[in-house]
């Protein structure tokens, strides 16, 4: 039975409570775009995503990437100009990681966001000294739900997948955890618990969870699930 060596958190909506911020950015988006879409919905079901990647599900005909970068840089100011006052960590974060590393847990961070959006979170908050490692959108060639950002952040660990327990606040970043053989653990910032497939612990924030309850839970775990095609694939589609 593998023993619990490593936790890799995803940040927006697990280490920050940033969605709602992170949805109203979009939507003042596609107002000034002329788009009709619910951002909010939009990213219950597509969080996790490259902005780009969601943007293009958007439109009705072929957009250039550079102008999807455009338009995905528009909506990052906005959402940092909305957030700037209102950052601040997810309850319990702080004792957790402090807490996990006492207890011997090497402990990653594994995000679709770039450097400048890891710096204007981690570093304004003073969260990257309790990371051993960080792995952005700048180091991986595919972004969730494709396993590699995990993958990438166990390698640089040096800790093996089925050691290793994911925390997630999406659908997408559950599945790219099961795709990279990791457990997860749903945190509902975003979504009810009943949404993710099969977390090995579901929790609205770190003051409902200890490293020794995970570690617990972990051994009494079977084999990590196989992600449900049907979920990740139906994100391929345009939303309604």
């Amino acid at each position: 039975m593998a023993d619990l060596q490593a936790l890799i958190f995803d940040m927006d909506g697990v280490i920050i409570d940033n969605t709602p911020v992170q949805a109203r950015a979009f939507q003042l988006l596609f107002r000034d775009l002329g788009l009709e879409a619910d951002a909010t919905e939009l990213l219950r079901s597509l969080n996790g995503m490259p902005a780009t990647d969601i943007l293009e599900k958007l439109f009705d005909h072929p957009v250039p990437e550079k102008e999807l970068k455009k338009y995905a840089d528009q909506r990052e100011f906005m959402y940092r100009t909305l957030y700037w006052d209102e950052r601040r960590p997810l309850a319990g974060l702080v004792d957790f990681l402090e807490g996990a590393r006492a207890s011997g847990l090497k402990v990653g961070l594994g995000t679709g966001s770039a450097n400048d959006t890891l710096s204007y979170i981690l570093d304004f908050l003073d969260l990257r000294r309790h990371f051993d490692v960080v792995v952005g959108a700048d180091d991986v060639e595919e972004g969730k739900p494709h396993p590699e950002t995990y993958a990438v952040v166990a390698e640089k660990l040096g800790v093996k997948p089925e050691h290793c327990v994911v925390f997630e606040d999406a659908t997408l970043g559950e599945h790219a955890a099961y795709k990279a053989r990791m457990h997860c653990v749903a945190v509902t910032s975003t979504l009810a618990g009943s949404e993710f497939q099969a977390p090995l612990a579901i929790i609205r924030d770190f003051t409902e969870l200890t490293p020794e309850r995970l570690r617990t839970l972990f051994g009494e775990a079977g084999e990590v699930p196989e992600a449900d095609e049907e979920v990740t694939e139906s994100k391929d589609l345009a939303p309604a």
